[in-house]
Parts: C-alpha cells; sequence; structure tokens
C-alpha cells in the first residue's frame, strides 16, 4: 500500500470533490488541513471540482477561510459553471428557468443566459433549500410545453452534518416522472466536466488523480477519465458499498489526510 501511496504521492495534479472530502456542512474533514499544505509545499496542480451547484467559487473560497483553510478562488470549478459553459455553447442567448440557488443563477447570468418563467428554451435544476411544490409544477408544464430539462449533477443525495440530504438528480426525478422526459445531467461523470477540470488542472489525464467520496460519480469519472482514482470513505461511501460496483478504484483511504507521507 505505501509504495502504490508512493506512486500517487509522485502524480502533478489532484482533482478532488469537496462534499465529503474537504468538508461536511460547515465541519472541515480530519487531515484536509495537512492535505492542502503538502499539494501547495510540493507545488502540485490542483483543482476542488465539485458537483454542488448552490455556491460560486468566491463563496466556496469563503467557506473554506471561514473554516481556517486559505485557498485560492482559482482552485473552484462547479457544475453551475460546467452547466452554463455548456447552455452557452448549445444555444448562446438562451433563456431558463431555474430551480437552485444564487451560485447556479449567477453562473448563468454570468454566461449570458437570461431567466424566463413563460417560455424558456431550459428548465434547469440544482440544489437548492427553496425546494417547492410550485417550482416542481411550474417546470412540470414548463418543460410539458417545450423547454428541455437539464440537472446540473446526477448525485442522488450528498452528505450533510448530521447524515445526507437529496440531492440534484433526486429534485429532478419528480419532473421526469411527471413528464415522461429525461433530464440531461453536466456534472460530473459527465466527461464534460471533467475535461474542463483537466484543462484547467494544466495536466494530462496520466498525470492527474480523482479524489472523491462517491462511487458513481467521483470514481467512474476518473477512471472513464483515464486519472487514477481515490476513494476516501469521509462521505457517502462506506467499504462494504465497494462491492456493489463492477469497477474499483485504485486507492481507498480514510480520507486525504492520508495522501501526505507522515513527517
Amino acid at each position: 500500500m505505501e509504495n502504490n501511496l508512493n506512486l500517487l504521492r509522485e502524480k502533478k495534479g489532484f482533482i478532488c470533490d469537496m462534499d465529503g472530502v474537504i468538508y461536511h456542512g460547515n465541519i472541515l474533514l480530519p487531515g484536509v488541513k495537512e492535505f492542502v499544505d503538502w499539494l501547495y509545499r510540493e507545488n502540485k496542480s490542483f483543482l476542488f471540482l465539485t458537483n454542488s451547484s448552490e455556491r460560486s467559487p468566491k463563496e466556496l473560497q469563503q467557506k473554506l477561510e471561514r473554516m481556517g483553510l486559505a485557498v485560492d478562488e482559482s482552485h473552484f470549478y462547479t457544475s453551475a459553471l460546467a452547466t452554463a459553459s455548456f447552455l452557452s455553447r448549445q444555444a448562446p442567448g438562451c433563456s431558463a428557468y431555474v430551480i437552485g440557488a444564487p451560485g447556479l443563477v449567477g453562473a448563468l447570468y454570468s454566461a449570458g443566459i437570461t431567466m424566463n418563467d413563460v417560455n424558456p428554451d431550459y428548465v434547469v435544476v440544482g440544489e437548492t433549500g427553496n425546494y417547492s411544490f410550485e417550482n416542481i409544477q411550474k417546470a412540470v408544464t414548463l418543460v410539458l410545453g417545450g423547454a428541455k430539462l437539464i440537472g446540473t449533477n446526477s448525485d442522488l443525495t450528498g452528505p450533510v452534518e448530521n447524515g445526507i440530504a437529496p440531492a440534484c438528480r433526486a429534485l429532478t426525478a419528480p419532473i421526469e416522472l411527471a413528464t415522461g422526459k429525461s433530464a440531461y445531467f453536466v456534472g460530473k461523470p459527465n466527461p464534460l466536466m471533467m475535461r474542463t477540470g483537466l484543462k484547467l488542472l494544466g495536466c494530462h489525464s496520466g498525470e492527474a488523480a480523482m479524489v472523491g467520496d462517491r462511487m458513481d460519480t467521483d470514481i467512474i469519472a476518473g477512471i472513464e477519465t483515464g486519472l487514477d482514482t481515490v476513494l476516501v470513505l469521509s462521505g457517502v461511501t462506506n467499504r462494504e458499498d465497494i462491492d456493489r460496483y463492477p469497477f474499483r478504484p485504485q486507492h481507498i483511504l480514510s480520507g486525504v489526510g492520508e495522501i501526505p507521507p507522515a513527517k
């Protein structure tokens, strides 16, 4: 195992999930500060690539700062940004009805996408605490009227301080079931987001590792993109879950604190 970890430590770049890897809610996970200090000390390229669409990179940077972790804003990329980029390339100047948090709305505005609750080109769903029957009903009507359904990511659940919470795919499911239309999900494991992540990282896939807590998004995304994969058991996956999948990560660690060598 130590030899394998030494090979992992030689990688030039690291793409890391955030929820369940770096923090739970507003609690920094054990070993994270040591891991980030090691990334900076060893001049590693690194990117926090999160399926969460609720916050902007600046807000994520400030959230970590409040938890005592200083990371430059340039090290963050979100599914909200990936979704905005995708829609702006698919249909420049399009409009959308959005069920989501300010991070998603801001990313769409910045990409030139306007809000429209009458005849939008797209219905876009992301994580939000303001989820209601009213906005589900509105989304169903708009999708049946011709709007295309987009989800920022395909996560069913996400870790919170006291357990798990429904995530984007769970929030999108009622709209899919009521309309008979399938959503297109932009975030991990979609290769669109992974390719952008590698470009921002400035590394080839063989020079980088993907670190995450989810087999169905993080690990499969890393495998399909050609990265080494590291599953950490600090989030929603436990060791017994791994055998349910027909693929395996190259490394299984309790948390990111095991990646730096012991002093």
